[in-house]
């Protein structure tokens, strides 16, 4: 072979060499993902808006910041109420939002955030997680183009603030408020007037007389919204959101779009969420309470003629609702047995305990 051939030959062999031991170094990486996604929550309610925070700190943790997810507080993006919407119609990639707040669009709603009478925050995650909720859920949510998930709970809710004393059925006919989910269909056929409002826009209509009542979360987030400067007497229980799951929504394409790995991480932060922010609650709502009384609040507990007559009405309209749809009448079957056999088991070895302790 002639020098000059074999020098060629072996610049070639050499650069293919080089080119191969390179190749790795210019292979990409997982492409870099930012997701915005609108709440229904003002950001002064920093818990309860916590839960999609902590949903966006842990998916960027555990992605090593390739994936950052935006939260937007209520009417920052979309209107408190649009958030479903929004995510569906694929305007946003994920929201995050009390599913009550849609059950216009489908009453089984309901069943993923709280029904009144229903399940407290221990029976609400055994339903979803283990069975057979979600799932449930996600057949109703394939029609919108949503994937959804567990991601907050207040656990039980206060009942409610009024500017007079309701101590009676009686008393709430023609009564002003602001009321979501079946919650204010229960109260509407107890004769309340209802509406349903975004948080943000509470407080300036209980001031100017628009509502004459208005439930939100507890003591803690009702004490940052200052209801009790415009009406003291503050109600228990919540009985109509006994356990509201708050959710997180991906809208199905953008869903499909991420790689299992990512799919996997948005689920865990999404759980990790769900059970912060009741953690966070239980751990401020004590001396949020304590501050309200000292602030002249007074707690009234609702009389067992309006408890009897909304849990009677309550149960009425499931009924109504299962007769009129197959969809709703599937999974209120599967939650109604969950709920007896969860009832017995919770009335068997919570409750002795809870009336013993609790009451000393």
């Amino acid at each position: 072979m002639k020098r000059r051939d074999f020098l060629k030959k072996a610049a070639v062999g050499t650069a293919a060499a080089t080119a191969t031991v390179a190749a790795p170094a210019v292979i990409a990486g997982p492409k870099r993902i930012r997701w915005r996604m609108p709440t229904s929550w003002p950001k002064a309610f920093d818990t309860i808006y916590g839960g999609a925070e902590t949903v966006a700190d842990r998916v960027k943790a555990m992605t090593g910041g390739r994936f950052e997810i935006i939260p937007y507080a209520g009417g920052e993006l979309v209107g408190g109420l649009e958030v479903f919407d929004a995510v569906s119609q694929g305007t946003f990639q994920m929201g995050h939002t009390a599913s009550y707040y849609y059950i216009g669009k489908n009453p089984a709603f309901a069943f993923d955030t709280t029904l009144p009478f229903g399940l407290n925050y221990r029976q609400q995650n055994a339903w979803l997680y283990g069975n057979g909720g979600i799932e449930q859920m996600r057949k109703v949510y394939s029609d919108f183009n949503i994937v959804n998930f567990p991601a907050g709970n207040t656990g039980a809710q206060m009942g409610g603030w009024f500017r007079k004393e309701v101590n009676s059925v009686a008393d709430l006919k023609g009564l002003k408020m602001r009321i979501p989910g079946l919650g204010g269909k229960v109260m509407n056929r107890l004769g309340v007037t209802v509406q349903v409002l975004a948080g943000g826009d509470i407080y300036p209509a209980l001031e100017r007389g628009v509502i004459d009542a208005t439930e939100w979360v507890g003591p803690y987030d009702d004490e940052k919204a200052g209801f009790y400067k415009v009406a003291k007497y503050y109600y228990y229980p919540g009985w109509w959101e006994p356990a509201p799951t708050l959710s997180l929504y991906v809208n199905r394409k953008a869903w499909d779009s991420l790689s299992k790995e990512y799919q996997a991480i948005v689920s865990t932060a999404a759980a990790e969420a769900n059970q912060k922010m009741m953690v966070d609650y239980d751990t401020k709502n004590p001396k949020a309470l304590q501050s309200l009384v000292k602030k002249g609040v007074q707690l009234r507990t609702y009389t067992d003629e309006i408890l009897e007559a909304a849990q009677k009405e309550a149960f009425g309209l499931y009924a109504e609702l299962a007769a009129a749809d197959p969809t709703y009448k599937a999974i209120y079957e599967n939650w109604s047995k969950f709920k007896k056999d969860s009832d017995q088991w919770l009335s068997t070895e919570e409750t002795a305990y809870a009336a013993f302790v609790f009451k000393r």
